[in-house]
């Protein structure tokens, strides 16, 4: 058996028994070292050599952790909870259609997708935005019903869409420095290319896993413990004009900072050190503020680095080359076959890796000269690897796509990482990339 496929096999298996999603990758990745015929003592120093590549991540996320208990402090996120609690009120005070409720409801999902969306391109902060917005906004979400695992669809249609078809932000880094550069590097002349043409029929599968969760399988809702919300999250928090504007500031400033030094962790420092400075936060008071932000996000931290011992393990088996060359074995002249193998291969490796931009360098090399050979046109090849790179950062345990809406949906231990964000966010998107990204390769 190949050592990718058990691997990641043995990893999701684990994972959806609920064994701790860092216990399964290490399971994993010495299972894959193991059954890719390196010893046990090799499998472990190729683990611990990968672990340094997601140290910089872990420690980004704990700052923002810190940087997002500060801001939940100033009461600017719990304002806008409250005018939508005040929404809510309307249907107690005689709206008894449910009118204002559902108008809410349509509202913050409306808010979340925006904001999840322009965390890709307009200001790339990815999922640092999640522990700001969302924790406030789960007693409003329980007092409207609203299904968590739709949130977790609409957070993580937002983090991935837009870096797959608009080249701005993280997704100029992913469809020009990666995607183009790679396929040139492998013989195709991309000049004139228009890659958001070749990426359009993905993003419209994408488009429409996130109708089918919004409007049929989350749209009746659930019913979450109001009291355990309350124990865990400040839904009495004390806000006034000076607090609500400094949180403003250091929101602007901790922006200017990362985008201006590209460091996420200078960025929230800067943050945070705004909010002590001008007293929102208080000195004495600070540490304590700093270690609780730090464990928000302490489980997004482990399981990325976690997840690059996995990765490093797979690199050195040499079994990625292996899995895909025995896929282009299986093809050989069929197209359509062709492209459906190359695309269940890219969903494996992304899922084990958990990166979409770590997946197409290793299958960009071996994608392109067979999909010459088979006469897919320049157009159909830049969609195939897009879409075998995109394919598996939804519905991937080790995905920061899935780990950030469940860092913002589990404060109150009522939202699964599993089951309610990995296997939705699966079945609503990987379904439907697997099918459009089919047709995209076929037709273009």
């Amino acid at each position: 058996m190949n050592a990718v496929v058990a691997a990641v096999a043995v990893m999701l298996v684990l994972s959806l028994l609920r064994i701790h999603v860092v216990v399964a990758l290490i399971i994993g990745a010495l299972t894959g070292g193991l059954i890719g015929g390196m010893s046990l003592e090799a499998t472990i120093e190729a683990f611990n050599s990968g672990l340094g590549g997601g140290a910089t991540v872990a420690l980004s996320y704990a700052t923002l952790g810190a940087f997002a208990v500060a801001i939940g402090k100033s009461g600017l996120a719990h304002a806008l909870a409250d005018r939508a609690l005040a929404l809510i009120g309307r249907q107690d005070s005689g709206d008894a259609s449910g009118v204002a409720s559902k108008g809410v409801r349509f509202l913050i999902i409306g808010l979340l997708l925006a904001v999840a969306m322009s965390s890709q391109n307009i200001l790339p902060i990815h999922i640092a935005f999640i522990p700001l917005i969302v924790p406030p906004l789960l007693y409003v979400m329980a007092k409207l019903n609203l299904d968590r695992r739709l949130v977790a669809c609409v957070l993580t249609f937002g983090l991935i869409t837009p870096y797959m078809f608009l080249p701005i932000g993280f997704g100029g880094i992913y469809l020009n420095e990666i995607l183009l550069a790679n396929v040139s590097d492998n013989g195709i002349v991309t000049d004139g290319l228009n890659v958001m043409s070749a990426m359009a029929l993905p993003a419209l599968g994408m488009l429409v896993g996130l109708l089918v969760a919004v409007f049929f399988t989350y749209r009746n809702g659930r019913t979450y413990d109001l009291s355990k919300i309350e124990q865990t999250e400040r839904v009495d928090t004390q806000y006034n004009s000076w607090t609500l504007f400094m949180a403003l500031v250091a929101i602007a400033a901790a922006f200017v900072v990362q985008l201006w030094l590209g460091s996420m962790i200078l960025g929230a420092l800067t943050g945070f050190v705004l909010f002590n400075l001008s007293g929102v936060v208080r000195w004495k008071e600070s540490d304590d503020l700093f270690t609780e932000g730090m464990k928000m996000l302490a489980m997004i931290g482990f399981i990325m680095i976690a997840a690059n011992g996995f990765a490093e393990v797979m690199r050195e088996t040499g079994q990625i080359a292996t899995l895909v060359q025995g896929s282009v074995e299986a093809i050989g002249d069929n197209k359509a076959l062709a492209a459906f193998l190359m695309l269940v291969v890219g969903l494996l490796i992304t899922m084990g890796i958990g990166s979409s931009f770590s997946t197409i360098p290793i299958i960009a090399a071996l994608y392109v000269p067979l999909a010459l050979e088979l006469g897919f046109s320049p157009l159909a090849i830049v969609a195939l690897v897009g879409t075998a790179g995109a394919l598996g950062d939804a519905g991937s345990p080790a995905s920061d796509s899935t780990l950030g809406p469940t860092a913002g949906l589990n404060v109150d231990g009522q939202h699964n990482h599993i089951w309610d964000t990995v296997v939705p966010t699966f079945l609503h998107y990987n379904l439907p990339l697997l099918v459009f990204g089919w047709l995209a390769a076929m037709v273009l």
